[in-house]
């Protein structure tokens, strides 16, 4: 089912990012498909998996406000054992892409919902939606954009050591948070650790609200999720709130080269 659209998108490769003319990371420099002269292109998802980073396939859009930046990444142009597929990337299309299926009713047990309200504050966090379900209960919602999948969730340096010649394209598994840190013990995004931490106490002082997260994976070729092994705190966090009552719901998307989202299936989740 189609759920968001983005476009009109134009391929490019990265050929440097922080760009030459802005040491943000959240700014590239990319040569558009026959073009000879490099454009400034916001790149507002860190991390990836390396999918971001230069000499990387990519698509845009044209920047709705272009400042320094004249265009947006979106989605990165992935081939792999002579198999092309898109992973969408951009953070802020996964709310969008909830906020359509939630209106359209295309995920089960979220499909009676009303009074759909974006960017409501409860305790010390601001959740992406509230909403009732047909009960007239209230429903707490936060979203994760899921770019990362691969055959095993471990460290790069692990990985190194393996061969995933003979494994199917399409059976890896996607995980969330990936990114930097100091040091391994700190949790890689703070701010998600505490939306896990706040839905869990929300339940717990109400169990008529239905507190969900949901994790979006922008990618076709994953068979489930799980909170990354790579993050003790926030993967030992997943597993209480769900002990706790908190839903979670991995949902997959894909992505064609015409900037069109489709929904796919509710995924398993590995806890």
């Amino acid at each position: 089912m189609k759920v968001y659209q983005i476009g009109p998108l134009t391929k490019g490769k990265i050929i440097k990012r922080p760009s030459a003319h802005c040491r943000s990371p959240y700014v590239a420099d990319v040569l558009l498909d026959n073009e000879i002269v490099p454009i400034i292109a916001h790149a507002p998802a860190l991390g990836c998996c390396g999918y971001a980073d230069k000499d990387k396939d990519v698509y845009l859009t044209i920047h709705p406000n272009p400042k320094l930046c004249t265009h947006v990444i979106h989605l990165a142009h992935v081939v792999e054992k002579e198999i092309t597929y898109l992973i969408g990337m951009h953070p802020k299309s996964a709310e969008r892409i909830i906020h359509s299926c939630l209106t359209l009713g295309c995920i089960d047990s979220l499909e009676n919902l009303s009074c759909i309200q974006k960017e409501k504050t409860f305790l010390n966090s601001r959740f992406d939606f509230l909403c009732k379900d047909k009960n007239g209960n209230q429903t707490i919602i936060e979203v994760k954009s899921v770019p990362c999948g691969d055959y095993e969730d471990i460290t790069q340096t692990e990985r190194k050591t393996k061969d995933y010649s003979s494994n199917d394209v399409f059976s890896k598994i996607a995980y969330f948070p990936d990114g930097y840190r100091k040091k391994k013990s700190d949790t890689v995004s703070p701010r998600a650790l505490k939306h896990v931490c706040e839905l869990q106490c929300l339940k717990e002082k109400d169990p008529n609200i239905r507190c969900v997260l949901i994790f979006v994976i922008q990618r076709p070729d994953c068979v489930a999720f799980q909170a990354s092994n790579l993050d003790i705190q926030y993967k030992e966090a997943i597993k209480n709130a769900h002990d706790h009552g908190v839903e979670i719901i991995p949902i997959q998307v894909h992505w064609d080269s015409n900037g069109v989202c489709f929904y796919d299936k509710i995924l398993p989740c590995l806890f």
